[in-house]
């Protein structure tokens, strides 16, 4: 394995039932294109995975066997399952265990919540293509439904202050809202946008709901052509929410000493 070390990645559960892919050559299609900020290439990449299915190498075990444990690679201190494409590539990786095939949608639910990538190939000249377990997340979740990325992430340059004031007066009425921040996102693909954290004392379904539509109301008086979004922070798995739990301080606080609520009207 290339930069890889054996490993013991578990295995989710009995073997899905292996379904053929909607086009079984166009992860290998795919993964040519591939290069270096190429994201156009990658995010082709991403939706053949999504709709196909791939070779794991199980590093124990047979699959759905209690031992079944996935092979382990660690590259640059992140650690990646490996894979094959191709009933082909599983003979030319000289891959002499058991193997288990599944769905991309399939893998990218299991890995992406132990936060594990997906290496396809690593075999080939080259070392193969490498999947972050963030990107994993975006299948699992749907490619349409998250940003792009790498993600550039800092603080709001735009200059949007009836929305901030609306928010800020209105977050007062909505009792499950501790905390509000705020981050300028820039995806590799598509328009920045401005997002939201909603930091929530209660994350149930009717709590989420109340919180985003704040902000949904709040944004009609954004200016012309500004894009906003919103993040649950209690979301760990997302790089936003993640970089906002890190870097961004509150612009509303229930729980600051000295917080008023504002009248409501």
């Amino acid at each position: 394995m290339n930069g890889g070390a054996a490993g013991g990645v578990p295995g989710w559960g009995p073997p899905p039932a292996a379904r053929p892919a909607a086009d079984p050559g166009a992860i290998e299609r795919a993964l040519r294109e591939v290069a270096p900020e190429r994201w156009e290439a990658y995010e082709g990449l991403l939706r053949a995975l999504a709709d196909g299915q791939v070779w794991m190498l199980l590093w124990h075990g047979t699959p759905g066997s209690p031992d079944a444990q996935y092979g382990n690679m660690d590259i640059g201190g992140h650690g990646y399952a490996p894979a094959v494409t191709s009933p082909e590539q599983l003979a030319a990786s000289g891959w002499a265990r058991a193997h288990e095939v599944i769905s991309g949608q399939e893998i990218a639910h299991a890995l992406h919540r132990a936060r594990w990538g997906l290496w396809l190939n690593p075999h080939v000249p080259g070392g193969g293509v490498g999947v972050p377990w963030a990107d994993l997340r975006r299948i699992a979740a749907g490619l349409d439904r998250l940003p792009a990325g790498p993600l550039q992430l800092g603080e709001p340059q735009v200059q949007a202050p009836q929305f901030y004031a609306v928010l800020e007066q209105q977050a007062a009425e909505v009792r499950p809202l501790r905390s509000l921040r705020r981050a300028w996102v820039r995806p590799a693909l598509g328009e920045p946008y401005l997002a939201i954290g909603l930091d929530l004392y209660d994350t149930s379904p009717p709590a989420v709901e109340a919180a985003r539509a704040l902000v949904q109301r709040a944004a009609t008086h954004a200016p012309e052509g500004l894009a906003v979004s919103t993040v649950l922070m209690a979301d760990e798995y997302d790089p936003v929410a993640m970089w906002l739990r890190a870097c961004a301080r509150p612009f509303f606080d229930r729980d600051q000493p000295g917080w008023q609520s504002y009248p409501t009207r």
